[in-house]
């Protein structure tokens, strides 16, 4: 006789919630090459504590970079934490505020900490 299977529950835990939110940044810094840059890119997913955008220029991983929202002209210091395949678009750049910004995007983030939970079968 075969046991049922049970759900296995898995935590994936971040400091603050993620929205997929579209807004146009003018992103600076410098390139792999050392020269400096600025640049208008998008956002695909936002949060708190940084986001995901495209970035036409390449870039080095651990670069700083500083994004301006047009917007509200705020400024947030940043650094580049996650570098992905470059496409199209141009290249999926993952950054991290220097000090949390909830309000940086535009938008109300909450800036506490979540945690989600899954089951596996």
């Amino acid at each position: 006789m075969m046991k049922p299977m049970t759900p296995t529950l898995t935590s994936n835990r971040r400091r603050s919630s993620r929205a997929f939110h579209k807004i146009r940044v003018q992103a600076q810094g410098r390139s792999q090459t050392g020269k400096k840059f600025r640049e208008i890119c998008e956002t695909v997913v936002v949060n708190a504590h940084g986001g995901l955008l495209f970035i036409k220029n390449e870039v080095d991983d651990a670069e700083m970079l500083v994004l301006t929202n047009p917007e509200t002209q705020e400024e947030q210091e940043c650094r580049i934490v996650y570098l992905g395949e470059l496409g199209d678009r141009g290249q999926r750049v993952g950054v991290e505020f220097l000090t949390p910004a909830p309000h940086f995007w535009g938008l109300e983030l909450d800036g506490s900490p979540t945690a989600t939970t899954s089951a596996i079968f």
